[in-house]
């Protein structure tokens, strides 16, 4: 083949990748079970855009019960990747990523009832999925989307409060960047019979700035980039809570978890 075939084919490539991704998104990726849109599809409808109500200034005291895993102090409940220590930057009562990886709780849980509290960067760099990404990775398997959706577009499954690659949230309820926004998450776990058969599947319920965007939602499965999650692989009741990091300096601050089972029912 001449050169100029093979710069005339990479030229035909080019021009591909960048129509596939020109509006951020993808539709060369799976179905969604609705058989509507596909995984991260750039066309799928985005949420409507409303206001939040007024913000916590010093964060939404935990109750009594709650499992405080981060108070602003230090990182006595969490552990880098394989173990190793965290890397954050610690400072005024909040963490900030730093390029050293993710970080999750040394503990697992089941079932739960999570506050956090985050905030994207006040310097707005880059667009899309670029612009202050992380996320809630649940049992290290279900992603609730941190990202700064504040006038900036990307696909539907992939903004601010997102199960991500599922469903977008009801309504987009992000604050500016650099304000700080808060999660309320409710979990509950899959679980699996003693032969390995699927007999519950997650759900989550997420309020976002105190607007309910997921109530009681079915989860696919796991949430993997470009593909359709599932549940092939089961686990256990419980598992621990991660924070991603993307080369985003997103902050948290004020995390506590209260644990839902049995017991708790009058």
């Amino acid at each position: 083949m001449s050169f100029r075939s093979l710069r005339g084919l990479a030229a035909v490539a080019a021009v591909l990748a960048f129509t596939a991704r020109a509006a951020e998104g993808y539709t060369d990726t799976p179905m969604q079970p609705d058989g509507k849109w596909h995984v991260h599809d750039p066309a799928r409808p985005k949420p409507r855009v409303i206001t939040p109500g007024a913000t916590f200034s010093q964060g939404v005291p935990a109750p009594s019960d709650a499992v405080v895993l981060f108070d602003g102090t230090d990182f006595a409940k969490w552990q880098g990747e394989k173990g190793a220590e965290v890397k954050w930057k610690l400072q005024n009562g909040y963490m900030e990523t730093t390029k050293s990886g993710r970080i999750r709780t040394r503990d697992e849980f089941g079932d739960f009832q999570l506050h956090l509290e985050f905030a994207t960067p006040s310097e707005v760099q880059g667009s899309g999925q670029g612009r202050g990404n992380n996320g809630v990775n649940i049992f290290g398997r279900y992603e609730i989307q941190v990202l700064d959706s504040y006038q900036n577009e990307t696909y539907a499954d992939g903004q601010c409060a997102a199960i991500y690659g599922q469903s977008p949230p009801l309504v987009n309820a992000s604050r500016g960047p650099g304000e700080w926004q808060t999660y309320d998450i409710v979990f509950e776990g899959p679980r699996w019979d003693a032969a390995g058969k699927l007999v519950k599947k997650a759900y989550v319920t997420v309020l976002h700035n105190g607007v309910v965007v997921h109530h009681r939602r079915e989860l696919y499965g796991n949430t993997p980039y470009r593909a359709l999650g599932n549940y092939n692989k089961p686990h256990g009741p419980t598992g621990y809570l991660e924070l991603y990091e993307h080369g985003n300096p997103v902050r948290f601050r004020n995390i506590w978890l209260r644990p839902l089972g049995d017991d708790d029912q009058p």
